[in-house]
């Protein structure tokens, strides 16, 4: 942290943390979709955080337990408490290629504000993860 000349806190760096049940499932399955690996806890053995990076954007994985243990924290184990936003040049093949994967669908693609092509499909933690496409005509690559 940096403090600027007027004495103002300065952040850099942010970075967002998701809490999970398995932080290496959840490393794993980022890792399918492109992310990274930058940083591990411990390096040998189970992991309790891990961080990971695609095209400048961070997300890390933290432990439940250890999010507890050690910093006295008290995440929730269930239901959809953040998202990941995933641009891509063709959101419906995305889509398709995941669920035939095995990840789990929430909504196949559908057009938005007539210039997106939305998706959603779901993380091992449950952490929904939008898939969204500009079309730059205004029509849907839906087959």
């Amino acid at each position: 942290m940096e403090t600027t000349s007027g004495g103002a806190i300065h952040f850099t760096s942010p970075e967002v943390i998701l809490f999970s049940e398995d932080v290496e499932r959840a490393s794993a399955f980022y890792r399918r979709l492109g992310f990274a690996e930058t940083f591990r806890v411990p390096r040998d053995g189970p992991p309790i955080h891990v961080d990971m990076e695609l095209d400048g954007y961070k997300i890390g994985f933290a432990s439940m337990d250890s999010s507890r243990e050690h910093h006295g924290l008290d995440p929730v184990a269930g239901g959809q408490r953040g998202t990941v936003t995933l641009w891509t040049q063709d959101a419906a093949a995305a889509f398709d290629e995941l669920i035939g994967a095995g990840v789990p669908g929430l909504a196949a693609p559908q057009i938005w504000l007539d210039r997106l092509l939305i998706a959603w499909v779901q993380d091992p933690d449950g952490h929904p993860i939008q898939l969204v496409q500009e079309l730059s005509d205004g029509r849907s690559t839906i087959a």
